[in-house]
This record gives C-alpha cells, structure tokens and sequence, in this order.
C-alpha cells in the first residue's frame, strides 16, 4: 500500500548502522585489559592506603599496616592486633600510666575530644616521650575499649604487665624503713575487683597486691580500667603458690590475716599497727580456700548487718585497709 512505507510496527526515524562504521563497538572493548586489583587504583580508598603505607615504610616505618599520625585523617585498624598488648582506656587511667613512664606504645585521641587540663596533659606527656599520637573516631575507639568499656575519648596501648615477686617487695619496703601493708588475693577472677582492691591499697598506703599463679585475675585493661590509674603505682606480684609464699613472710614476721564472713574475730578488735601485716583476701562466693586459712595467724569477719548476706571482694578489701591504716595512724 502506497504511503505506508516499511514492515507494520517498525519504530519511526530509527536508522540502521551507518555505513564504514562496522567494528567500532569492538575495538572499544579491546586493549584495556584486565581490570585493576583495588589497591593498583591510586582513587579507590585501598589503593590510598597502599601509597600511604609505601611512604611510611620508606620512612623507616613499621611494614605491617597501621595508623597514621594525627591530623593526617587516619583511622585505627579495625581488626585487634596479633600481640599481647593491653589497651588503657579513660581519661584517669591513661593519665597516670604517662606521668608513671608506662613504655606506651601508641596513644589514642578521639576526633572532636573535649579538650580539658588532663588531656591536654596527656598530650604533653605524649608527644615529649615520642609517643605517636594517631586520631580515631568514637566507634573505633568503643571497639578498642571492649564491650562495656568506657574510654572518655582516650586509650594508650601498654605492654603485657610486668609482675614482681613478693619476696623482692617485702625486703624493698622493709629497706625502706616501712612497715609493709600487703593484699593478697586467693581465688579472685573478676579483673575488676582486682583493679578496685589496687586502687583501695593505693588510697589507704598499702604497698602491694600479691597474685596466685593460677585461678587469679590478671592486671589486663579492665583492672587498669577500675584502678583509676592506680595500677602505674601499685606493684602486683605473683606468687607460683600463695599458701608457700605466706609462709615465707610468717617467718620474716608478717602477720597473715585473713577476711572471711565465718571469721572468730571481728575486724575492729584486730590492733596491728605495729606490725608488718598482709590481708588475705578470698572470692564472695567461696571465700578462703582450706590451705590458706590454716596458713593464717588469724581469720577475722568484718560486722555488717544481718539483711546482707556478704561484701563483695574488693569492698572488703577496702574496709580491712581502712581499719589497719586507721590504727596505724593513730600510733604516730
């Protein structure tokens, strides 16, 4: 039919392929090669960290990726470092470990941190050690203090703690010309009870907290966490087995007194003022184990009201400390 040019339901004005053109679609598909690995890219975010990591190395850097110094828009490693270090957390804590020389590895300060005297000292104390300084953001920070871990914008990587040995701190503080006032600990797990008793042994003047070997909480980040900086005061000390060590210091005189709820004395009528004393120390629920108190000069209960079944570890600690510096402090 004349007028209606073309197959019924062909598009209108669309052309075929232009004549001299066959091949082109094809040749733009060849010569590029296979696409770059994401690193290989200098735009894409891990080719960036490649660059950066290449400079640092020249530098005489580490080889093993990590974060950049601040104020160079780095970010933390997401993943936990394959090593044994502890991570510092709180304003507190971080603070006392640098005025207390803790051979830090890498401090931690989150973006936008309320900038007041104690962190402004730790920046100080920081950059006058040559401690890298790395910026982070909140989240990585959270991720680095733990589940429930509060770091206050703030976080210092330390060593694995070194532990004393009892027997070197007895003759340190008895060379001194003091009269030692030690904590040990027997079957305490929770780090943070331990963290509250190295605290309450530095605001009473105590001298030490003596550890098991085994079944004992160990100074990680959470006990540093609850001593509020304590820890970088306080020695610790491990015991290969207490019940040996405690007889070691009955016969250089130290008095062993242990705490437990079914104690035949009560705290108060205790006078040791003049003694070298170590307060032994056992877990809520057991309290001390059978060796341990027959080691003991005397097993004493602190009187609480009838309505509470038991204290909790480190309050007790706290308690017997108070009473024993009390005495002490009315003899001088």
């Amino acid at each position: 039919m004349a007028g209606k040019p073309g197959r019924p339901g062909a598009s209108k004005g669309k052309k075929g392929p232009t004549k001299g053109t066959g091949g082109k679609n094809k040749r733009s598909l060849e010569g590029r090669g296979p696409t770059p690995k994401a690193e290989d890219r200098a735009w894409h975010p891990a080719g960036k960290r490649k660059a950066a990591q290449e400079r640092f190395t020249a530098a005489g850097g580490r080889t093993a990726p990590g974060p950049k110094p601040l104020n160079a828009g780095n970010r933390a490693p997401r993943g936990k470092a394959a090593d044994d270090t502890e991570t510092v957390t709180g304003r507190n804590s971080v603070l006392e470990a640098l005025r207390a020389k803790i051979p830090a590895t890498a401090f931690y300060i989150a973006q936008r941190v309320e900038m007041d005297d104690r962190v402004k000292e730790m920046l100080a104390l920081a950059t006058h050690r040559g401690i890298p300084v790395l910026e982070v953001t909140r989240p990585e920070l959270d991720r680095m203090a733990g589940f429930d871990g509060v770091h206050q914008g703030v976080a210092l990587k330390v060593p694995p703690y070194e532990y004393a040995h009892p027997q070197d701190l007895l003759e340190d503080v008895m060379g001194r010309g003091e009269t030692p006032l030690f904590v040990a600990l027997d079957g305490i797990t929770d780090p943070r009870n331990l963290g509250a008793i190295i605290r309450s042994t530095a605001a009473f003047g105590g001298h030490a907290v003596i550890l098991p070997q085994r079944r004992s909480a160990s100074v990680n980040s959470a006990a540093w966490k609850t001593s509020a900086g304590a820890a970088a005061r306080i020695p610790v000390a491990l015991a290969s087995n207490l019940t040996s060590m405690l007889k070691e210091f009955k016969k250089q005189g130290v008095f062993v007194l242990g705490l437990d709820g079914g104690g035949d004395v009560s705290l108060p009528a205790i006078e040791l003022a003049a003694r070298p004393v170590v307060i032994v120390v056992g877990s809520e629920g057991k309290g001390l184990s059978r060796l341990v108190t027959e080691t003991c000069d005397q097993v004493v209960s602190i009187p609480i009201s009838a309505s509470t079944e038991s204290l909790n570890a480190g309050i007790a600690a706290s308690v017997a400390l108070y009473q024993v510096s009390t005495l002490r402090a009315a003899r001088e």
